[in-house]
């Protein structure tokens, strides 16, 4: 037997295991001829497009590495500046024309106390409301921005997603804008002072930084404002109340704002029950807590007297004539100068404390309730040279010059007869009506309209009956019977729309335009009165009145409104008429006590219902001004009559309005020579007429206008130099005693209801329906 040939494994021959593997990639391939079309295809690649795991990383890690970079570029180059200028405000400074200062508004009101001196639970209750995660968390929470940014995205409210940090850094170093520059900023900012400082005198520096509303910047400052105490004195339930101010400081105001107090407790519960669910406030004491009442807004320090007043109506008219907005104002360092006269402004103060408010008596709980307002304007320039809001800025918080809530009660009448004259008016049976024309002065008549009865039938004061009287007469009487029907007769919407020409704001409350119209159910303001007033002293020319002369800021000047000329809002002849028997209020009527000034005056007086208000308005040639003597409750708020007030019987527009406005204008034009009026009569105005009773039975002829003769000269006596005693009452203007019969029912008065006759109570036959 042959011994079989030895293998090495690398060479052909028998093999004992599995063949080897068959190699493609080492195995030779035969080429194919280039022309075969018969060769198999070749297969595609596939994902041949997308990017290989080298080139994914290698973006990745460059976006991480630029992202890195950016941190560290912003940490490197944002520096942490000083504090802004909000944090650091400026007072405004208000002056007389003159340029002698009036006062100094608008001076931070902050106290800045140490963390040890905010109790514990003041603190966490401001960490419950707006970061509860402020000790363990870093100075941003990007999960909280995200979301943040979502919600505003999505409309469900605008959410920044900062942290307390974050709102300290914007509050004491940048600012409120919205914008991406600040927002990076911030983010730096927050992350170096989270690094630099401790979290301690971040969160003090926060509660310090931080506004709760009625002017308090800091929680010292704000528990001063709301509960008259220091910070380290506030109750758990009172510190998460101020907890709660800091997300709607000004709207979560209770006191001001009663309509958000469901918001406010609701807020108030949330910061609570988080107290609660972090370990901060015992789960038992929380469910004794009630909710803690703050106490009335107290104005600032400073603004004793008319200070106040004034600093508060010169804001007021900056804010609404846009010429600063609100919180720009509050930021502080602007110089005000007002129109207003130094000289005069204490003239009114003199005569107010004169002639009302040294006859009041502790004694008399009545007397607590008299209030006292007044405004005054230069008719030639429209400027406000003084303006009167109450005894005292710190005690009457509320300015009774600017106010509208107090009825003007006959002031008003005037207004219908300049409408009368302005719109070539005649009596139902088409009668010119001018201050000649004869009324029916019937007390309780029924006002007639061209339709028939309006169901409306004022009284008369103590129910006189007047019979055939004239307009001027009327107007010195202040018969209303007379001036509802003449409303009627002129037309309420003609009546309304004069006064606004005059100067009558058209938001003013009650202004409806129905005969009641005539005897002032209006609320408007003295301020307003005066501007109107002021318009039929200037011959019907018109212009807005000016409180504010010139503003400035760092030396810089800001713009103020053009003002342009007085435009001619009603005829020279339609004012110059109505001043004519203005007149004569003054001189045979109820306003006698104002010819005290020494000089012509041309004015009426008013009395609201139930005697809550008092008013003369009044004017010469060079000043117009209107006085109001009010009656408020300053605990309640509420309206209240003056009866027995200094010890009279009643209070009327006679009295005390008319006396002061007599010593004032005599002060305030001290020096100056007396002027008589140059009137331009309207035609017509002397002609005898008969009394106007009821529907014509015929058409209305139309009025045949004749050329007046030369109206005499008014004539002027100068009075005694003290005011005189026997002041008549005057009558009180809107009624307030049923008529004995009853008037239409309301039923059958259908197309008077329906042209809007009966928005205060007209159904009933009599009064107002307040």
């Amino acid at each position: 037997m042959s011994e079989e040939p030895q293998h090495d494994g690398n060479l052909p021959g028998p093999q004992h295991g599995p063949p080897p593997a068959d190699d493609d990639a080492t195995r030779p391939r035969p080429a194919l001829p280039a022309d075969d079309d018969t060769a198999p295809p070749r297969p595609a690649r596939r994902h041949r497009f997308l990017p290989g795991r080298r080139t994914v990383l290698g973006t990745v890690l460059g976006f991480l590495l630029l992202i890195v970079g950016f941190l560290v570029a912003g940490y490197l180059y944002v520096d942490i500046p000083p504090a802004n200028a909000a944090a650091v405000k400026q007072s405004n400074i208000y002056l007389y024309a003159d340029g002698s200062r009036i006062a100094r508004d608008g001076a931070v009101d902050r106290e800045i106390i140490a963390l040890s001196d905010i109790p514990s639970t003041a603190q966490h209750a401001a960490l419950s409301a707006e970061d509860r995660d402020f000790y363990t968390e870093s100075a941003i929470d990007p999960q909280a921005m995200l979301r943040g940014a979502w919600n505003t995205v999505t409309g469900k409210g605008r959410q920044s997603g900062s942290t307390i940090t974050q709102q300290y850094v914007k509050n004491y170093y940048l600012g409120q804008e919205q914008t991406l520059t600040r927002k990076v900023k911030e983010f730096f900012i927050a992350i170096k002072l989270d690094r630099e400082e401790t979290k301690e005198h971040i969160l003090a520096g926060y509660l310090n930084t931080s506004y709760y509303g009625r002017n308090a910047h800091g929680i010292q400052a704000a528990a001063h404002a709301y509960y008259s105490k220091n910070a380290k004195d506030l109750t758990v339930a009172e510190g998460a109340y101020l907890a709660a101010l800091l997300n709607a400081p000004s709207a979560y105001d209770v006191t001001t704002h009663p309509e958000n107090r469901r918001r406010v407790v609701d807020r108030w519960n949330y910061v609570l029950d988080g107290m609660v669910e972090e370990g901060w406030l015992d789960r038992s004491e929380r469910s004794r807590m009630r909710f803690p009442e703050p106490g009335a807004v107290k104005p600032p320090a400073g603004l004793s007297g008319q200070r106040g007043y004034i600093v508060e109506a010169a804001k007021e008219y900056l804010v609404q004539n846009g010429i600063i907005d609100e919180d720009t104002l509050r930021a502080g360092g602007y110089r005000i100068t007002t129109t207003l006269d130094r000289s005069k402004q204490q003239a009114f103060a003199d005569a107010v404390d004169d002639q009302l408010m040294s006859k009041l008596s502790d004694s008399r709980k009545v007397d607590r309730f008299v209030r006292a307002g007044g405004a005054s304007i230069d008719p030639a320039t429209g400027r406000v040279v003084a303006l009167y809001g109450g005894i005292d800025y710190t005690q009457q918080f509320v300015n009774n010059a600017t106010r509208r809530d107090y009825q003007v009660g006959s002031t008003f009448k005037p207004f219908v007869f300049t409408s009368a004259v302005e719109n070539s008016s005649t009596t139902l049976d088409g009668r010119p009506i001018t201050p000649d024309t004869l009324y029916d002065g019937s007390n309780k008549r029924m006002v007639q309209g061209r339709n028939g009865p309006t169901g409306y039938s004022p009284a008369n004061e103590d129910d006189t009956d007047y019979g055939e009287i004239t307009v001027a007469q009327a107007t010195n009487k202040s018969v209303n019977a007379v001036y509802a029907q003449m409303a009627q007769d002129v037309g309420p919407g003609k009546v309304k729309r004069t006064a606004i020409d005059l100067g009558i704001s058209s938001s003013t409350p009650d202004f409806t335009p129905n005969p009641s119209i005539a005897l002032g159910v209006t609320t408007a303001s003295v301020l307003d009165m005066t501007d109107a007033y002021a318009t039929l002293a200037a011959h019907g020319r018109h212009g807005t009145h000016v409180l504010v002369d010139k503003v400035t800021k760092n030396g810089e000047p800001v713009d103020l409104p053009e003002r342009t000329p007085g435009k001619q809002v009603v005829t020279r002849e339609a004012a110059d008429t109505t001043t004519s028997i203005l007149q004569s209020v003054v001189e045979e009527g109820t306003g006698s006590a104002a010819r005290s000034a020494g000089r012509p005056v041309a004015g009426k007086t008013g009395t609201a219902e139930e005697d809550k208000a008092a008013w003369f308005a009044g004017y010469t040639p060079d000043l117009a001004t209107v006085v109001a003597v009010m009656g408020q409750d300053s605990k309640t708020g509420r309206q209240e009559p003056l009866y027995g007030a200094t010890g009279l019987a009643r209070i009327n527009g006679g009295g005390y309005p008319a006396r002061i406005w007599g010593q004032y204008t005599a002060e305030a034009l001290r020096g100056t020579p007396a002027k008589s009026f140059d009137l331009e009569l309207a035609r017509n105005a002397r002609q005898t007429q008969e009394p106007s009773t009821g529907p014509p039975s015929e058409p209305a002829p139309s009025p045949t206008w004749q050329e007046p003769s030369e109206p005499p000269p008014p004539t002027f006596t100068v009075p005694p130099p003290e005011p005189p005693t026997d002041i008549p009452t005057e009558p009180t203007d809107i009624p307030t005693t049923p008529t004995d019969e009853p008037g239409p029912t309301y039923s059958t008065l259908g197309p008077y209801r329906e042209r809007g006759y009966f928005t205060h109570g007209y159904d009933s036959g009599y009064g107002y329906g307040y």
